[in-house]
């Protein structure tokens, strides 16, 4: 109650500081500066007459005090043709408008182009949030520093690598993993943990490097669950959806109805065992999936570049699929062509040139896919 009657205190204040100089009667000044002009000229002749001051001073004096009289005198005359009262009924209708009209137009505003629905942010739930962050940065800067005296100590680098991958800093959490692996030797997790960063670092594509680290970690432990997850995703991006099926189905089979992984792995299921509707998302048919299960690895490049080629002219001739064209970036990058990508990505932006919700989609994607940089 205190801080409203503060509030409405406040705004009687700024009230009265806009109504007390409007609400006055004009001020009949200009006779009196006519006057005082009038000595100061006259007193000028005097000074000079007595030798007070030189011809040239009186005369540069009387030019100025001459300017301001005919000033003075412009301004008595055009407020005597105005109509009396006039300068008071402007004031007054002047400071009816800044206390009445203009919050009525800043709520009409407000309610058409605001948000009055959003709940509340308590400020005490921001301060907490915004302390957490600063904590959070103040522990990575001191982690740091540390390591910069003790380079070799391997617990500074597992407290990093995790908060690296929170804010965005793949290549610092890439480097964390690297060097946990050098100081306390080849695990499975750590594999994994490289793997992820790595893919993280990709937008989300196991890149070459990445399936390489998760497939040591399954030579160490065939049932770590990081390492399995992320061979299914690109069995997936390789356009292999029954491999990616059978080794999630696996990740389920007996295990715990709490675990706090199943869902994703519910979900990446539901993705590859779903039938895709082949006129607006086409990809491999049954014999395309069967024959690259028993090509080699270059054999199955070149199958997976066939692919590209062709949704890249299905494109060219339909430029409208959205999704396509994510694919074909997405699928450029992972092949290592990047000129490719970036011939894509001028191609799909003159696209959708008049549809600025997918431009903007377009645009997102080839910055986080680093096709400009």
């Amino acid at each position: 109650m205190l801080l409203w009657f503060v509030f409405a205190s406040m705004t009687a204040a700024a009230i009265f500081a806009v109504l007390w100089p409007l609400g006055r009667a004009a001020d009949k000044q200009a006779g009196s500066d006519l006057a005082v002009y009038r000595d100061q000229l006259d007193e000028l002749e005097r000074d000079r007459r007595a030798g007070l001051i030189g011809e040239a001073e009186a005369q540069a004096a009387r030019i100025e005090v001459s300017r301001r009289l005919i000033t003075a005198a412009d301004a008595a005359e055009f407020a005597n043709s105005l109509p009396v009262g006039s300068p008071l009924w402007r004031r007054r209708a002047a400071a009816v408008a800044a206390v009445v009209l203009l919050p009525v137009i800043a709520v009409a505003l407000y309610l058409t182009v605001g948000s009055p629905q959003l709940p509340g942010q308590p400020l005490e739930a921001r301060l907490r949030a915004a302390h957490q962050d600063a904590s959070i940065s103040n522990l990575v800067s001191q982690v740091e520093t540390y390591l910069e005296g003790n380079p070799n100590d391997a617990r500074g680098y597992e407290v990093l690598a995790p908060v690296y991958l929170r804010f965005g800093r793949f290549a610092d959490a890439i480097n964390a993993r690297r060097k946990l692996l050098a100081l306390k030797g080849e695990n499975a997790e750590r594999q994994s943990d490289l793997g992820e960063a790595l893919a993280a670092a990709a937008n989300g594509i196991v890149t070459a490097e990445a399936k390489t680290a998760f497939d040591r970690a399954l030579a160490i432990d065939p049932k770590e669950l990081k390492a399995r997850f992320f061979i299914g995703l690109a069995a997936e991006q390789d356009g292999d959806r029954t491999k990616a099926a059978t080794i999630w189905r696996g990740m389920l089979e007996g295990v715990p109805s709490d675990a706090p992984w199943l869902p994703m792995v519910r979900e990446a299921l539901g993705r590859v065992t779903v039938t895709p509707h082949i006129a607006a998302s086409p990809g491999p048919s049954a014999e395309d999936v069967a024959a690259a299960g028993s090509m080699n690895e270059k054999d199955r490049g070149e199958m997976i570049r066939g692919m590209v080629a062709r949704l890249a002219e299905r494109l060219k001739e339909n430029g409208s699929d959205i999704e396509g064209w994510q694919r074909l970036l997405r699928a450029y990058m992972v092949l290592g062509e990047r000129n490719k990508a970036q011939d894509a990505a001028g191609d799909a932006k003159k696209a959708f040139s008049n549809d600025p919700d997918k431009l903007r989609r377009i645009e997102d994607m080839i910055k986080s896919l680093g096709i400009d940089g």
